[in-house]
């Protein structure tokens, strides 16, 4: 499964090739290609995929899929846990 993650411009770029920017993801921080998102600025959340922005996106929206995905890792290892116990 793949999975497009939400992060916080923290550093916009533009090199020859392409407007890039460093997104914070929670502490962990990758160069990221921002040519699909022109409008994107310094603080925008953007979503991101295999290195590249998507689309821009609100704090709040950022900040409710975070929270999914946070649960889904939760019910996750639930979900591990109870197969061990049931082994």
């Amino acid at each position: 499964m793949c999975l497009a993650v939400p992060g916080k411009i923290i550093e916009i770029t533009q090199t020859p090739a392409a407007k890039m920017g460093k997104v914070d993801f929670g502490g962990v921080v990758r160069e990221v290609c921002l040519e699909a998102v022109p409008e994107a600025e310094l603080g925008n959340y953007v979503i991101v995929h295999a290195g590249f922005a998507l689309n821009t996106l609100s704090e709040r929206e950022a900040q409710e899929t975070l929270d999914a995905l946070r649960e889904l890792g939760d019910i996750e290892a639930e979900l591990m846990a109870n197969d061990l116990e049931q082994g």
